[in-house]
């Protein structure tokens, strides 16, 4: 079966009809010195409404760490959950949650579909990515790990794109959808030391950085990791 080519948008990705997003971290607000104009709500649900707005999805896949503490639920988490549940149900799609390693709560505020492993149409498996996943997959889109590349002193969200670096699968690695999330540079200290990482990352170097400029309307594929590292 051929695999649905990835359409990067907004520290997301749509494969066919189904649009994948991770590590939302809701209620990370709450301990975070960043504000946004519109509140962490309203600034997640108007960009989600502006992807199932561009890709029509069937399906929307959160893919873990929808929530950000681990032993409680602030007051304004459900809400914030409805209303990005809302958004996905207007626009004629279904909401899968796959639990990340933040989502022990997760159960307090969502009843609806929360497999470990959720496999697509085209045979590609989504999940978080802080456990190897148990489903045999051509590919794997994970999130975990909040890649971001640095270039002349300037931070970019990014994605990494491994070509059968997995048991021979793919690899797609998004970054955090949460712009609170700081992100770690995939061309600094990630993949080296102690930093926790996807066991599905175990070559960082073999992953090429995908970096989305939605200003300029513009998609650039990196070399490799190990090859980009060089050229810094």
């Amino acid at each position: 079966m051929t695999l649905a080519p990835p359409a990067f948008a907004d520290r997301a990705v749509a494969l066919d009809g189904t649009l994948v997003l991770a590590d939302l971290h809701l209620g990370k607000d709450a301990r975070s010195n960043v504000e946004f104009a519109l509140g962490e709500r309203g600034d997640l649900v108007s960009r989600l409404e502006t992807l199932v707005d561009r890709f029509a999805p069937d399906e929307v896949v959160f893919a873990g760490d929808v929530l950000h503490s681990f032993s409680s639920v602030p007051d304004d988490v459900p809400a914030s959950l409805d209303a990005l549940h809302r958004v996905v149900v207007e626009a004629g799609a279904e909401l899968v949650v796959t639990p990340g390693n933040h989502d022990t709560m997760l159960d307090a505020v969502w009843n609806g579909p929360a497999p470990d492993e959720h496999r697509l149409d085209d045979g590609t498996v989504v999940c978080h990515g802080h456990a190897a996943p148990t489903l045999d997959a051509p590919r794997y889109v994970v999130g975990h790990d909040h890649p971001k590349i640095t270039i002349e002193g300037d931070d970019w969200p990014c994605y990494l794109l491994g070509e059968g670096v997995y048991d021979g699968a793919d690899v797609l690695v998004l970054p955090a959808f949460t712009r609170l999330a700081s992100g770690v540079a995939v061309n600094g200290r990630y993949g080296h030391g102690t930093l926790e990482r996807s066991p599905l990352v175990a070559d960082v170097d073999s992953f090429r950085p995908v970096v989305r400029d939605e200003g300029g309307d513009e998609t650039r594929t990196f070399p490799p990791l190990g090859e980009f590292r060089r050229l810094l």
